[in-house]
């Protein structure tokens, strides 16, 4: 094989590598240039302040068990959004943590919604839930079509697992782009629940 040969297989690898670290990983930096109105903290957690954040787009369709969810009509609660695939290993690792804080703040004003993507078939992602313990739905968003509904420079789902956190009025006010246990994901939600 010659040097340049060489050099494109080995640029093609890492490109490859790069891709499939940003699918499905630990987390990451984010942000990005201009007046993104966004803070991010020391804890890997980005935040909007109240009056500066931007409007979720639209987020309905079918669940991955045939129902219609439409997170607008959340609109009043808080809305914890998590985009997960069954495929992915921190997204295993978080569920048990986002089971068991949905049902911990079940009837106090939070409503969880999963978007599951990537799956190409809903038999993993509902084998996935059953498994977990999920009671929530999730929009089922094989294509990652929901994910590219979110504007550029706001608090967008970047990675998966990245949650997001919806204030009453449907605004992003908090993102995490890497696997939540309770803890982090009570970080994020308790100050916006704690809102007037």
């Amino acid at each position: 094989m010659s040097t340049r040969s060489r050099a494109v297989l080995l640029s093609a690898v890492a490109a490859v590598a790069a891709l499939s670290l940003s699918a499905c990983g630990k987390g990451g930096t984010s942000g990005g240039g201009g007046n993104t109105n966004f803070v991010t903290g020391h804890n890997g957690i980005d935040t909007a302040p109240q009056g500066e954040r931007a409007a979720a787009p639209d987020l309905s369709g079918k669940t991955i068990d045939g129902r219609t969810v439409d997170v607008a009509d959340y609109q009043g609660k808080v809305v914890v959004l998590n985009v997960w695939g069954s495929w992915c290993g921190p997204c295993r690792e978080e569920a048990k943590y986002f089971a068991k804080v949905s049902k911990d703040y079940s009837g106090k004003g939070v409503q969880f919604v999963g978007i599951n993507t990537r799956d190409t078939s809903t038999t993993p992602a509902v084998a996935f839930e059953k498994e977990h313990g999920i009671g929530y739905p999730s929009l089922y968003d094989p294509t990652g079509r929901l994910m590219l509904r979110f504007k550029k420079g706001t608090l967008n789902p970047q990675l998966i697992p990245s949650t997001l956190i919806l204030d009453r009025d449907g605004k992003i006010a908090a993102r995490a782009l890497e696997p939540l246990d309770d803890a982090g994901l009570l970080k994020m939600l308790k100050p916006v629940l704690a809102e007037k």
